[in-house]
């Protein structure tokens, strides 16, 4: 297998309904053992790249990275920048080889979400990519993109005019999910995701998927989230065995950093291939 559309890998995982990590990595070793770790699994994996982490590494090393740890990988993935409101971001992401881009307008009136989605949609296709669209703000910031606060949730048919409109290909509601960490269990609204798939037969992306149980996953994969995003999961992993491993090293007075690198990278596999697990695609590799 090789780096293959996101379409062909939620549409497999929609239909089978299952739900597909999509996890944010921050670096060459988070990248790697992510990779790692759907291998180990036989899982599809979609690795997200923030805007942050798009513009700290620097788009052509990031995409070379990208390009060498891929050849010859034996599981379908597929690379996407996630949360994305800059357009000049999304027009050098698709020129380099991303497959797929998050357009995050959500804080513009819907109307000029919409009105720009339909563009960033032609963008992508003239580059043989996809698109995922957002009409409300997850509440919660992610990389220094999002807000705090609670914002309001549109209307049913507005969603849905948004979504035939646009001809994004992934849809990303607000359900009471939240980027970060949640503090208590979230109030979903499983419903809207029912009546969002039965009225599209769009695949879901589901935001916020770090802290919610495995009964809620499994409730809503069901339902059609075939796309669930994973960012803080990783980052609390990375830095908690990081300085597990420092603090170590510091009580032995013992400084190796490959043997760091490899602490951390064995915890980042073992997060990936729990969350293949969890979200049924452990095997689904085609």
């Amino acid at each position: 297998m090789a780096v293959v559309s996101l379409r062909e890998i939620v549409d497999r995982a929609f239909e089978g309904r299952y739900g597909v990590p999509a996890i944010n990595i921050v670096n060459d070793l988070t990248l790697e053992a992510v990779l790692a770790g759907a291998v180990e699994a036989r899982s599809p994996v979609i690795v997200q790249t923030s805007v942050k982490t798009v513009k700290s590494i620097g788009l052509n090393v990031l995409f070379g990275m990208w390009e060498s740890m891929t050849a010859g990988i034996e599981v379908p993935v597929t690379l996407h920048l996630d949360h994305c409101p800059e357009r000049q971001v999304i027009t050098d992401c698709l020129e380099r080889g991303w497959n797929s881009v998050l357009f995050d307008a959500s804080t513009l009136p819907v109307e000029e979400n919409q009105r720009q989605t339909i563009e960033v949609v032609a963008e992508a296709r003239r580059h043989g990519a996809h698109v995922e669209g957002e009409i409300e703000a997850i509440k919660g910031v992610e990389d220094g993109i999002g807000t705090d606060t609670e914002t309001r949730r549109q209307s049913l048919d507005t969603a849905l005019t948004f979504i035939r409109e646009t001809g994004v290909d992934v849809f990303a509601p607000s359900i009471g999910n939240a980027h970060g960490v949640y503090s208590s269990s979230p109030d979903l609204d499983f419903e809207r995701v029912t009546a969002l798939v039965e009225a599209t037969g769009i695949p879901i992306a589901l935001h916020g998927g770090s802290g919610m149980t495995d009964e809620q996953f499994h409730d809503l994969i069901s339902r059609g989230c075939a796309k669930v995003n994973i960012s803080t999961a990783l980052k609390i992993e990375f830095m908690r065995s990081s300085l597990a491993f420092l603090k170590g090293a510091e009580a032995a007075d013992t400084w190796d950093p490959p043997s760091l690198f490899a602490d951390v990278r064995s915890h980042i596999v073992a997060l990936t291939t729990g969350l293949a697990g969890t979200f049924g695609s452990a095997g689904k590799a085609w």
